[in-house]
């Protein structure tokens, strides 16, 4: 445990052991409403309450994302990003992409679908259920300083680069 601790404080990663993310949407299993509406499939597309509490000391905003690994693209997929989410907030509510009602200031990125906003599941059918990891990420920085065309990859940069403590949901989803 000490080695781990001195790990995470080499990165610049507190441990924060009561940082939680949790969700009253989601169970271990996502549904038709957190299914993508195109690219073949054809669920709601409601992006999900989320709930967090025990911040780490020193969060100055948050960021969460949605990223599936075993997307068969050779780099993931990016479902969902929300950066300069103000510290003071502690949840964001049921479909709050497509209602407009995330945090003001928050930033929705370009997600893998090449659009910001949510961006549900839709793995291709016959696949083994995918991986769906929502990650609250506690930030040492007001906001990140990118614009909202900015590459998943380049916001994942800049999360990781600030990040002083991490939360995540695994939820699972495939289609027959």
């Amino acid at each position: 445990m000490r080695f781990l601790v001195l790990v995470l404080f080499a990165l610049g990663i507190s441990y924060a052991g009561n940082f939680t993310l949790a969700s009253d949407d989601l169970g271990g299993q996502f549904g038709i409403n957190q299914e993508y509406n195109g690219f073949g499939c054809s669920g709601k597309n409601i992006s999900p309450a989320l709930r967090w509490s025990d911040a780490p000391a020193g969060t100055k905003s948050f960021a969460v994302t949605m990223y599936d690994p075993d997307a068969p693209t050779g780099s993931g997929w990016w479902h969902w990003i929300v950066y300069n989410i103000p510290a003071t907030t502690v949840n964001i509510g049921t479909n709050a992409s497509a209602l407009n009602t995330l945090p003001y200031g928050a930033v929705e990125g370009v997600t893998s679908y090449g659009v910001a906003g949510f961006g549900g599941a839709c793995p291709p059918k016959g696949d083994e259920a995918h991986r769906y990891i929502i990650t609250l990420y506690a930030l040492d920085v007001d906001k990140l300083d990118l614009p909202a065309s900015a590459t998943p990859a380049m916001v994942g940069f800049n999360l990781n680069a600030h990040a002083i403590g991490k939360s995540a949901i695994i939820s699972y989803y495939g289609r027959k």
